[in-house]
């Protein structure tokens, strides 16, 4: 169950109905599956909707002259932002305002966002490419394409069964059948949840570097012996 086509004969499979009947057009269906992918598409933040945008930095002036706009990332979704390989220090907005009006001569290289605009402090001392990484909006459905391919098909496919579930749903509540849509409703979410944590689990085994506190050893003073913490209280 890759493709558009497959969620579509799935659906109907599961709902015993055929789009020949006047209550499950094709129309109807695609609408309900397009509608499906996108509440599963951004119900987590999902690995394999993150990506990276690259453009050229330029220094200017004026009163929009920090203003980036990379278009189709989701709003507030950025986490590093670096220029000429550069990494720089995210504030939150206001701080970086702050710093825009008492500091506007200084090169500090801070960054940050608010909606789906990313200010870069405008006379910061690097050039080149800007590079940043953030979660991009999935792309909408050609539904007369039935070989199209959802955000989960070529990663996680167990999230297309979700898209299905959703889908039911919402004929469900056509049928003016609410119980049985929030059934399905409720199964597509805890499959979604399922797959989420799994990928939780792996993302716990990445490390911090020492730079920025990851593993290090600390000292007993009582006893004098050295403790290495690769796992630490509240480290994940």
């Amino acid at each position: 169950m890759r493709t558009f086509g497959d969620l579509e004969t799935i659906t109907l499979t599961r709902l015993q109905a055929s789009t020949s009947v006047a209550f499950h057009t094709e129309t109807i269906l695609d609408n309900s599956l397009e509608i499906a992918h996108k509440r599963a598409a951004a119900r987590h933040k999902w690995p394999f909707t993150e990506g990276r945008v690259l453009t050229t930095f330029a220094t200017g002036t004026g009163s929009n002259a920090d203003e980036y706009n990379f278009e189709g990332y989701k709003a507030d979704s950025f986490r590093l932002v670096q220029i000429g390989g550069k990494a720089l220090r995210k504030l939150n907005f206001e701080d970086y305002q702050t710093q825009q009006e008492k500091e506007s001569d200084s090169d500090e290289r801070v960054w940050s966002d608010f909606g789906r605009i990313v200010f870069i402090n405008p006379s910061i001392d690097l050039s080149g490419t800007l590079t940043a990484w953030g979660q991009y909006t999935p792309e909408i459905w050609d539904v007369t394409d039935k070989s199209a391919k959802t955000v989960f098909s070529d990663q996680d496919e167990e999230g297309n069964d979700a898209v299905v579930e959703y889908a039911m749903g919402y004929a469900k509540l056509r049928e003016k059948n609410p119980k049985e849509a929030q059934f399905h409703f409720s199964q597509g979410d805890k499959i979604l949840d399922e797959l989420w944590n799994r990928i939780l689990d792996e993302q716990q085994k990445y490390q911090s570097h020492l730079s920025t506190g990851g593993r290090w050893e600390r000292i007993d003073i009582l006893e004098g012996q050295n403790f290495d913490d690769s796992i630490k209280r509240n480290q994940f």
